[in-house]
């Protein structure tokens, strides 16, 4: 006879006005596994979590949750975390800035005499970081570290509150490579102390690697739950539950028209904001082809945003040489609006914090990069303005019931079509992505591939950075590589394939020009 499920999650409904976000989802989770929640941005991933955790309360939803053979009732956060119930989202809920052991701890401080314990807290926190496998000094700043050793202090918040069930909400999202297996690392290693984790992931070959179960959510419902170890899962079997149909490939069909050089940059030279000795970008030359699609691959911390930010008007670092010509013209960058007026426009990685107001609905959102655009004498014509909303949330199938809707209720493949439908509304001749799909779903990605091929086929530069190696080989015509601010290789999309372009990641030794 087989233990029961460790927790279950029966018939949850919930709603938001105008919304219904889940609809009787049911979730079984073995005591001990690795399960994996699949689906397409604004499925009902997350909501089914934050209810699982009390940040939807009970009584704000309807069904009923069991763990460990009773029912919960949790009326917030602490409460679940009381239990040994403990999510850690997709956007970190860290202090910048203060250190680690203030993070671990914050509003849980170990106390003596009245007093907060500091060196107690400081040898408790050695401890936790030694479990998840990170070397850094309690003392040091969370700022001054990377994306993936702050997923690392998160985790080991969650220790100090004596996790039993962790729940990761998209945990390797931002993170690279190096970082996302030392991750998944870790949550084997969990697995081998008794620890349950529930994992949300837009990263299958991930979730086939690690998980033992996976349950498919669509559109707030239930589709399958897959017991891998018994059935099998394969890339193919999750997407068709996810999005409902068979994607056949992860790209759409295009055939790049590829014309003569228009944007060229030479010799860009940036040094970092703060380290004066520190150069984020040594003397990066790069061209762009109108009709092409140029990638731009590196390890995190290479310098692949530092030189987008840099030529998007000197938005990062401290310029201290270099060129840029378009149409054969040197142009000056001196500012974002010297580079709007130049035709450049810049999504950045982090949509939420940087591309997006998060207080704005979506027609607002969509202009507000030239309002020049719809401005009469002075005033915004709020019919033009709501007619070029309207015709990006059609052309770029952006789901929202209304323009007039908050972009902070949309998912994020959605938030995703609104940044990108804000820079298309500046008619830009190069359009420079930093990360374009991070943490969406497959079904939206290939819509993002198809709008940026499109945007290719009407004689416009296109700039990818990404840290997905097959996103790269499968969408751009030629990648450059990266590694420490230098660009060491260039790379036609004929002869791209993952251990090459790693090499060039890695290494200072420049590849011949193809």
């Amino acid at each position: 006879m087989s233990a029961p499920p460790l927790l279950e999650m029966r018939s949850i409904t919930k709603t938001f006005p105008g919304v219904t976000a889940l609809s009787d989802v049911n979730l079984s989770v073995r005591d001990g596994e690795i399960h994996a929640i699949c689906g397409e941005n604004g499925a009902g991933k997350s909501t089914l979590m934050k209810v699982l955790s009390g940040v939807h309360p009970y009584g704000s939803y309807e069904g009923s949750i069991v763990y460990r053979g009773a029912e919960t009732r949790f009326s917030d956060i602490r409460a679940s975390e009381h239990a040994g119930i403990v999510i850690i989202h997709q956007e970190l809920a860290l202090v910048p800035g203060m250190s680690i052991t203030e993070n671990i701890f914050l509003g849980n401080e170990p106390r003596r005499f009245g007093r907060i314990d500091w060196k107690a807290a400081n040898s408790h926190v050695l401890k936790l970081l030694a479990m998840v496998g990170l070397n850094e000094d309690p003392d040091t700043l969370v700022k001054d570290i990377g994306v993936g050793k702050q997923q690392l202090v998160e985790i080991a918040k969650a220790f100090a509150k004596d996790v039993q069930l962790l729940i990761l909400d998209e945990p390797t999202a931002a993170l690279n490579e190096t970082d996302s297996r030392h991750l998944l690392d870790l949550l084997r290693g969990f697995k081998k102390r008794g620890i349950t984790s529930i994992m949300i992931s837009h990263k299958l070959n991930e979730i086939e690697a690690i998980a033992d179960s996976i349950t498919i959510l669509r559109d707030g419902r239930t589709i399958e739950t897959i017991d891998v170890a018994g059935e099998g899962a394969d890339e193919d079997r999750i997407v068709r539950g996810m999005v409902g149909r068979d994607l056949g490939s992860r790209f759409p069909e295009h055939e790049p028209s590829i014309g003569e050089v228009f944007f060229e940059v030479r010799d860009w030279t940036v040094r970092h904001p703060i380290s004066a000795e520190r150069l984020v970008c040594k003397n990066s030359s790069f061209t762009v082809r109108r009709g092409e699609i140029v990638g731009f691959a590196g390890l995190m911390g290479a310098g692949r945003t530092e030189l987008a930010m840099s030529l998007f008007g000197r938005s990062y670092g401290v310029y201290l040489g270099g060129r840029v010509f378009k149409d054969g013209r040197e142009i000056q960058l001196r500012s974002v609006a010297d580079a709007i007026a130049h035709g450049l426009a810049y999504v950045s990685e982090d949509r939420k914090a940087v591309g997006l107001n998060l207080l704005d609905d979506v027609k607002t959102s969509v202009v507000a990069a030239k309002l020049s655009k719809i401005t009469r004498n002075g005033v915004i014509d709020e019919a033009a303005e709501y007619h070029a909303a309207e015709e990006y949330r059609r052309n770029l199938r952006i789901k929202t019931p209304s323009v007039d809707e908050g972009v902070t209720k949309l998912s994020g493949g959605n938030q995703q079509k609104v940044v990108l439908a804000k820079w298309m509304f500046t008619d830009p001749d190069l359009l420079i992505l930093d990360e374009p799909t991070r943490g969406i779903d497959v079904g939206a990605k290939y819509e993002i591939y198809g709008i940026i091929q499109r945007l290719a086929s009407e004689g416009r530069g296109v700039i990818v950075i990404s840290s997905e190696l097959p996103e790269l080989i499968g969408l751009c015509d030629r990648i450059y590589t990266v590694f420490e601010g230098t660009i060491t290789g260039e790379i036609a999309r004929r002869d791209a394939d993952p251990e090459l372009l790693m090499k060039q990641m890695t290494s200072t030794k420049k590849l011949a020009t193809p």
